[in-house]
């Protein structure tokens, strides 16, 4: 994948999408599938989609593989989401990183398995020089709780009151350093962000589609970016100005 330049940027193709991936155990149940072959077929998308949104000029494509509320699943599935985050890891990153892409984490690795921590840092230290599409990946991740952390990081390090401000604050979010999103998309047909990128949502078009994780393709991309294309922006301001 390479890097966009500058004749395909423009006001209607998004920076910075960002994607809540949803409906992989549906998918699997429409076809009398266990659950953890949607999640499979889920992360077979995963390439596909990437390079999909790269050839369109997006340069930073965020997707929520695994909230802080998925710890709550049966014990099974969540293993087998930790399974498939390493398969990822070790069939996935070594592709995308032959192609240019720079690859980030975004959330928690303490309650990680060791291994899958260390094999996170080691992917990202690998693809950091890269300057293709930026793929972070919210893995062990929650909006509230990025939040709260970043209040935190500011209070242990004792910056007065007077001196917190949006940039201030934005430098203690697991996004530091990443753009807002433009575009958040949700799959699988529910209409919600759930604790997705809160603070950086906030000026963000949505799109949400009925199609389920695993059938979102090229196709479903370009009536994503064309529906983006569409809008007008206006950030609070008044149209024209």
């Amino acid at each position: 994948m390479t890097p966009p330049n500058n004749e395909q940027e423009s006001a209607s193709t998004p920076r910075h999408v960002a994607i809540v991936m949803d409906g992989n155990g549906r998918w699997a149940r429409e076809r009398e599938l266990p659950r953890e072959q949607g999640h499979q077929h889920g992360r077979i998308k995963l390439h596909d989609v990437v390079r999909a949104f790269s050839e369109r000029g997006v340069r930073f494509l965020t997707l929520y593989a695994f909230s802080t509320e998925n710890w709550r699943r049966p014990s099974e599935e969540v293993q087998g989401l930790m399974t498939l985050a390493a398969e990822a890891i070790k069939q996935d990153a070594p592709r995308l990183h032959q192609e240019g892409a720079r690859l980030l984490h975004l959330g928690r690795k303490d309650r990680l398995d060791p291994d899958i921590a260390a094999a996170i840092d080691r992917v990202v230290d690998v693809t950091k020089d890269n300057t293709g599409i930026t793929l972070s990946v919210a893995f062990d991740y929650g909006g509230r709780e990025e939040i709260l952390e970043a209040a935190r990081s500011l209070m242990r390090d004792g910056v007065a009151a007077d001196n917190v401000d949006e940039s201030a604050f934005e430098s203690r979010l697991f996004t530091n350093g990443l753009p807002d999103p433009d575009l958040i998309i949700r799959t699988g047909g529910e209409l919600r962000i759930s604790n997705f990128l809160l603070w950086q949502a906030a000026y963000a078009e949505l799109y949400f589609t009925p199609t389920l994780w695993p059938d979102f393709g090229p196709q479903e991309v370009t009536k994503a970016l064309d529906s983006y294309a569409a809008r007008k922006r206006r950030f609070g301001g008044v149209e024209g100005e």
